[in-house]
């Protein structure tokens, strides 16, 4: 009787020598990012991990497992919700301002407009000047005799206490916006020069204004980029606690009263119990804010395909 033998064709496989390259590779870039891979577990994630544990405890030493009791407490809180809910706001507020003053700007300098070099400049100092010297004259400025209640009264208007008043908050988001702006800047203009001008004049010739232009191929092409500029505006509003502290200490307003404020309160008063829960809440949440970002540019893609 005859046997049939099917023929199946064989697995492709990569050539040996490709394979021990690949190895190679993979071990250089391994051993490339070990020092980076252990400063971050010994600076953040270990901490972290701590923080995350001793958030069960009773006390840093000799302290027994309380589950949610510190967390309970914490929500419970009056300063901590004051925290949170100015924080919260800032970030509401402060973010989509930030993106959207980078975006019109980056579409400003993307043109050739007079004296660009010099705006391109300008907006790149405040990465290079350090906080706390240009902190100096944002006191001189925004102080009750400082310039600018100088030239109200010049004016006719009356004085403003900006930093004792719900006004700090103003300042504060305007100490954001003059800090983080020119990196988006820089950003935004890398991702429209990546853009094609053969789409631009292609929608030209078919009769697209420069308002469908905008929306139908600047803001598709920019999908990417913007998605990143939002998460590095949002961390950055949540690490804002260096220009308001420095602006009004240690207990500012109430407008102003951040969760780095209340975290670095516990520190001083030593509530490690308090502090530790209310930097696991904090990454939490933008842990939270930053996946559901993730899945609406995920859907955003889905659908554009």
């Amino acid at each position: 009787m005859k046997k049939w033998v099917f023929w199946r064709a064989p697995k492709s496989r990569a050539p040996s020598g490709f394979a021990r390259w690949r190895r190679r590779d993979a071990a250089a870039a391994g051993l490339f990012l070990a020092p980076s891979a252990v400063g971050f577990a010994v600076f953040y994630l270990i901490p972290f991990g701590m923080s995350l544990f001793t958030s069960f405890q009773s006390g840093t030493s000799g302290g027994s497992f309380v589950g949610l009791a510190n967390y309970r407490e914490l929500l419970a809180s009056a300063s901590f919700r004051k925290a949170a809910a100015n924080t919260l706001y800032f970030s509401a507020l402060g973010v989509p301002i930030l993106l959207g003053l980078s975006l019109g700007l980056a579409l400003l300098l993307n043109r050739q407009v007079y004296l660009r070099k010099w705006l391109r400049t300008s907006y790149v100092l405040p990465l290079v000047v350090p906080v706390a010297s240009v902190i100096f004259i944002w006191q001189m400025v925004f102080d009750w005799n400082g310039v600018l209640n100088y030239l109200l009264g010049r004016f006719g208007i009356e004085r403003v206490d900006w930093m004792k008043t719900s006004a700090a908050r103003y300042v504060v988001i305007a100490a954001y916006l003059w800090k983080n702006l020119g990196y988006n800047v820089i950003l935004f203009l890398a991702g429209l020069q990546q853009i094609p001008r053969d789409y631009y004049e292609t929608a030209q010739v078919e009769g697209a204004g420069r308002v469908r232009q905008f929306f139908g191929i600047t803001l598709v092409y920019l999908t990417t980029t913007t998605f990143f500029v939002t998460i590095l505006s949002i961390i950055n509003s949540f690490k804002v606690f260096r220009e308001t502290y420095l602006l009004a200490g240690d207990y500012p307003h109430d407008s102003i009263y951040m969760l780095q404020h209340y975290m670095n309160n516990m520190f001083v008063s030593l509530d490690v119990q308090k502090l530790t829960a209310a930097a696991v809440l904090m990454v939490a949440a933008i842990l939270a804010i930053v996946l559901g970002l993730f899945g609406l540019e995920r859907r955003y893609r889905h659908f554009m395909e």
